[in-house]
């Protein structure tokens, strides 16, 4: 069930910092990480683009979906928004969820499940973007990041696409460092809300077709910088 009224006001727009903090480990306890994923018809990606180093500028967010098992793009949610939140590092789910919680709402149809460009649980309060939204919206998620926030990865990682090395931090396994691609840096994908973690890998490689990300993070990155280069400034 999604959050309450009041309990999601906090969790998109905590008053201070310290709100915030407290906000990220009320989402982390709520979120589930063993699999609760319907049917699953249709997916989607979740990214957002700015202009470069605009930090007070507007936000540009896409949820673009696709359907499954044929894997044909389908118009995506857009929004433009200027975000409620500075950017702080570990706190970036409360500068971009508000715009990605919108352009959820404009979409006809929901997917059964949302890849989101970044982290899941590997955060440092376990409350990364993918499951600070997953639960916002209570709604399977998988974060997709490109770098380490926080964690180490145990092991070796080997070279061939599918091969995976766990993450990790305070002796917890917080993500699955994989490699989708051959001589590709690795992503790190973590359980979001109500997505297992080997689930989670195994959706990535599905998806990513021989290319280092998922083909719904990159339709979703295409989608929001479209928005972008189409906003007045922008």
């Amino acid at each position: 069930m999604s959050a309450d009224p009041a309990r999601r006001q906090r969790w998109l727009h905590p008053a201070a910092l310290a709100d915030a903090a407290v906000a990220q480990r009320e989402i982390a306890e709520a979120c589930e990480v063993r699999d609760r994923i319907g049917p699953v018809r249709m997916v989607a990606g979740a990214d957002t683009s700015m202009k470069w180093r605009d930090s007070r500028g507007p936000i540009h967010a896409a949820i673009a979906p696709l359907s499954w098992p044929d894997r044909t793009p389908l118009p995506a949610a857009t929004i433009t928004d200027i975000p409620p939140f500075a950017y702080v590092p570990g706190y970036l789910g409360f500068r971009e969820a508000p715009a990605l919680v919108a352009a959820w709402e404009r979409l006809p149809e929901k997917p059964a499940i949302l890849f989101v460009d970044g982290h899941g649980r590997a955060h440092p309060r376990r409350c990364g973007i993918a499951t600070h939204l997953g639960v916002l919206l209570d709604v399977p998620t998988v974060g997709v990041a490109k770098s380490i926030l926080c964690g180490r990865i145990e092991g070796e990682l080997g070279a061939e696409p599918g091969a995976t090395a766990p993450l990790i931090d305070c002796d917890e396994v917080v993500a699955m460092a994989v490699r989708t691609r051959v001589r590709s840096l690795p992503v790190y994908i973590g359980t979001g809300h109500r997505v297992s973690l080997d689930t989670a890998v195994a959706w990535v490689l599905r998806l990513s077709e021989g290319r280092r990300l998922p083909l719904t993070t990159r339709l979703a990155h295409d989608a929001a910088n479209a928005v972008r280069r189409g906003h007045a400034g922008g």
